[in-house]
């Protein structure tokens, strides 16, 4: 007999999602596989070791048959053959409303990065799930405002379970925290396996990819579902998974619709790998890294050619930029900038987008709709002009820009203000006019460890110590926050993902 422990506190509505049978399906899938789970978080750091050691990673020569043959992923279902516009957020409930209506073909139903794992949050987003896929939810604020679905096509819905590295610690299964990914998805697909699409984060390996193929099929033929009903696109957001498209998709071609350039956790992913490998691969100010890069270039056109060889989906990464119905200036130059990024994705060959508020979604759809026409997506764009090597996803060295006192000020000022929202239970947050996920803190820390450790100098002269650093964390109002960024910004060992600490404290 399996013994499943609940340590958090009552949700509403709780005792509809963490049903006997719900329960008994998600100790069921850790029983199959948190030992593997285990053992490729394992693989990883012995991965990333050598690539430290040798400043390089390369295309996998024992898979190079998988990446010279002809194969394609399964087509895909109705409701996911058009995706010019997909909109992003967490599963909270008026903006799950706002999301659906927002004209926007797909709604990316956030239980990772846009979120926070507080307990209410992991539970309550499993209950707005279960009523927006039924049609049934609604809301009523506080101030009296009522929300509810009026859209004529409300975006399909497509869930982000978390990471494979994130536990449960509110759900122990015979002993052990349960694994975070296993939870969202279990409880997830066990009430709503009519449409079960999903996007899967932070994968660094087709054997990772391997392991959720795996469990989508344990999980349709426990429930009776028919092999390949699950569709899961998956997010390019770190960078050995980039050496590993064509084997991601492989692996999972029956249960595959496409990959995702996920940009931001890619570059934190970068800074993450080669934090000390040298002086090459010392990266400026975040705001100087655009995806004009040419390792950036590298990495999304090596997607869309990947990605449409196979028939699957190529889509666009998130414009951090959003608008402020208050201030006309920021709102100009914030449509400006999508309609930039996005006027750039689309003559690449991407098939869609990601935009991170409602207001955004009709400037990502004309500029799709302008390039697609009448069709769905752009698969018969095969790019065959694109041919990338190992060297060009690795060249940060040609990354324009520099390290500046301002940028300093500034991957410190964003990343407290993020893990203060983060701490208080909101992973999605508007910091000055940019929506930033868990990705931002990243990124922050990761840049400012990378260059205490290479000893940086900055456009004012200054050395990056972590004296300087603490000078300038000093200068914010201390608080919970502060005292997290600094021990992830400063530790002497890197911390692999600052969330795992961050989970602690709450």
């Amino acid at each position: 007999m399996v013994d499943i422990k609940l340590l958090g506190e009552p949700v509403e509505r709780d005792t509809e999602i963490l049903t006997p049978d719900a329960l008994a399906f998600v100790a069921g899938l850790h029983a199959a596989f948190a030992e593997r789970r285990d053992e490729l978080l394992a693989a990883r750091v012995a991965k990333r070791e050598h690539a430290s050691r040798t400043g390089r990673l390369d295309f996998l020569p024992e898979t190079a048959d998988v990446r010279a043959a002809d194969w394609r992923v399964a087509p895909a279902p109705p409701e996911l053959a058009d995706r010019r516009v997909e909109i992003t957020g967490p599963t909270e409930r008026k903006m799950a409303i706002n999301a659906l209506n927002s004209g926007a073909r797909v709604w990316l139903a956030d239980l990772e990065d846009a979120n926070t794992p507080h307990w209410r949050n992991v539970v309550s987003g499993q209950v707005n799930l279960f009523d927006a896929a039924r049609g049934a939810i609604s809301f009523t604020s506080p101030e009296g405002k009522h929300y509810e679905l009026t859209a004529e096509r409300p975006a399909t819905i497509v869930v982000r379970p978390r990471g494979w590295h994130l536990d449960e610690k509110h759900v122990e299964i015979d002993g052990r925290r349960a694994v975070g990914a296993l939870v969202d998805f279990g409880l997830h697909f066990f009430h709503t396996h009519d449409k079960p699409f999903y996007y899967l984060p932070k994968m660094e390996s087709h054997l990772e990819a391997r392991l959720w193929n795996d469990v989508f099929t344990h999980a349709q033929r426990e429930l009776g579902v028919p092999h390949g009903s699950i569709r899961a696109t998956v997010l390019i957001e770190t960078i050995p998974a980039a050496f590993e498209m064509d084997e991601i998709l492989y692996e999972l071609r029956d249960h595959a619709s496409g990959l995702n350039a996920g940009r931001w956790d890619y570059l934190f992913s970068l800074i993450k790998y080669f934090r000390d490998a040298g002086p090459g691969f010392v990266l400026p100010d975040r705001n100087s890294v655009t995806m004009t890069a040419p390792f950036m270039r590298a990495y999304t056109e090596l997607l869309v050619r990947t990605c449409h060889r196979r028939g699957a989906f190529a889509m666009g990464g998130m414009a951090a930029f959003i608008p402020n119905r208050r201030d006309p200036e920021v709102t100009a130059l914030a449509l400006a900038k999508v309609r930039e990024d996005k006027g750039r994705e689309a003559g690449d060959g991407f098939d869609g987008s990601w935009v991170a508020h409602p207001d955004l979604v009709p400037v990502c759809r004309e500029v799709f709709d302008a390039v697609l026409g009448d069709r769905p997506n752009q698969l018969d764009r095969l790019r065959e002009d694109v041919s990338v090597a190992a060297a060009d996803l690795l060249d940060v060295a040609s990354t324009p820009g520099q390290a500046t006192m301002a940028g300093l000020r500034s991957a410190v000022d964003v990343g407290v203000r993020y893990l203060e929202s983060w701490l208080a239970g909101n992973g999605a947050a508007a910091i000055h006019n940019l929506m930033e996920d868990a990705a931002t803190a990243e990124i922050s820390r990761s840049l400012i460890w990378q260059w205490v450790r290479n000893g940086v100098v900055l456009d004012t002269g200054d050395r990056v110590t972590a004296g300087l650093v603490w000078s300038v964390i000093a200068e914010e109002p201390q608080s919970a926050a502060t005292e997290l960024f600094a021990e992830v910004a400063l530790a002497e060992d890197y911390i692999d993902f600052l969330t795992i600490p961050a989970y602690e404290r709450i």
